[in-house]
């Protein structure tokens, strides 16, 4: 019998850096996730195959069972990074993987590795649920993050997140302003290493309570605004505010100063996707300076 698990994709809307340090942010679920499979068999090994969002094979590693120590794989930095969150699983859960058998293991991605849509939370979220662990200790014990990926992994609507005193609070929230028909979202064509730009933030010396209050705000305005020019305005005033913190010019006044709207990083500044909300030409005018990959809200975001 085979048993399968599913994690839906995240991205954070607001709160960037600022949710790693109890600021409240904003994140919605998307509609390509990753899926995992299992099967026992009498191998007495972990066959583990990964599969891209074209069906391609792009990593297998085998390991014994029990002591999940790597016979052989395609990548030995991808087979240490799993070997060490089934070792973590094992341990908020003995039980796991000790039985004397095999299994065979195959992961989907709906979303190709580069978009940065949470490949790695996905993953963890759906091992936890294989071992019966909580994800954000799983997430912690192996890594470090604010956990709100793991948090759109399991809900499939927007939500608000925080850590309080170290511990996720999550709150699904009713967001769906009358006018997200001109909200896009554009990969900019590189990936950004999230651990890099949390690296960078922890470097920088600025007043943490008024920062994360200020997120939060805004956040909290982000989240019920129904106006349009109100909603560029606060995207503006976050874009600032996080800019200034880490001493960046936001990607708006970087590359498309001649945008008739407004544009909003999202998560680690520099890569992977960016908010655009503008008019019907939105889709054209990104395509036109060679980005591609332009999604509307409704083709990205996961539906209630």
């Amino acid at each position: 019998m085979t048993k399968k698990f599913y994690s839906n994709g995240k991205l954070l809307l607001t709160g960037e850096y600022g949710v790693l340090d109890g600021a409240l942010a904003l994140a919605v679920p998307t509609k390509k996730g990753q899926s995992l499979e299992v099967s026992k068999n009498e191998t007495q090994k972990i066959v583990w195959k990964s599969f891209d969002e074209k069906g391609i094979l792009w990593f297998k590693g085998v390991f014994e069972t029990k002591s999940l120590n790597i016979l052989n794989s395609t990548d030995e930095q991808v087979a240490t990074t799993l070997q060490k969150i089934l070792l973590e699983a094992q341990k908020l859960n003995p039980d796991f993987l000790m039985e004397d058998v095999g299994y065979a293991v195959n992961t989907y991605l709906d979303f190709p590795r580069d978009w940065g849509l949470g490949s790695s939370s996905t993953l963890i979220n759906n091992i936890a649920q294989w071992a019966k662990v909580d994800p954000f200790t799983l997430l912690w014990n192996a890594f470090t993050g604010s956990g709100y990926d793991i948090a759109c992994a399991m809900h499939n609507t927007p939500i608000q997140y925080q850590l309080i005193n170290g511990a996720p609070v999550i709150k699904e929230v009713n967001f769906n302003p009358k006018f997200l028909s001109s909200v896009y979202f554009i990969h900019l064509n590189k990936k950004q290493n999230s651990r890099d730009g949390i690296n960078a933030y922890r470097k920088k010396d600025f007043d943490m309570d008024t920062f994360t209050q200020k997120l939060g705000l805004l956040t909290e305005n982000i989240s019920i605004c129904d106006d349009l020019a109100l909603f560029k305005n606060l995207i503006a005033q976050h874009e600032e505010l996080v800019g200034g913190i880490l001493n960046q010019t936001p990607i708006q006044q970087q590359l498309f100063k001649d945008f008739d709207g407004a544009i909003k990083s999202l998560g680690a500044w520099g890569g992977d996707f960016i908010m655009a909300v503008g008019a019907k030409n939105t889709a054209e005018y990104f395509k036109q300076k060679g980005y591609d990959t332009v999604l509307s809200y409704n083709e990205m975001v996961k539906a209630p």
